[in-house]
């Protein structure tokens, strides 16, 4: 199973990803589990200073702006 984490507080762009990871999921079949966090204080542990911040399987793939829907259907195709 692929473990999704979308980090921020819940801003627009935040949400943004959190519904495309979830998204792409779907469209993909793929066997996930997408996460929101949205504790300031947890984004330091993966090494995040800018949401929102997009975790795959405990590696930092994208902080700070939004992936295209391709380029994260590839990611979660590859790391999943």
């Amino acid at each position: 199973m692929i473990e999704i984490k979308v980090l921020g507080p819940g801003c627009s762009n935040c949400v943004r990803l959190e519904n495309l990871c979830k998204e792409v999921v779907e469209e993909l079949g793929l066997e996930a589990r997408v996460e929101k966090i949205t504790d300031i204080n947890e984004y330091g542990n993966y090494g995040v200073m800018l949401t929102p911040g997009l975790v795959v399987n405990g590696k930092v793939l994208l902080q700070g702006k939004l992936p295209t829907k391709a380029t994260l259907g590839n990611w979660l195709m590859n790391l999943g």
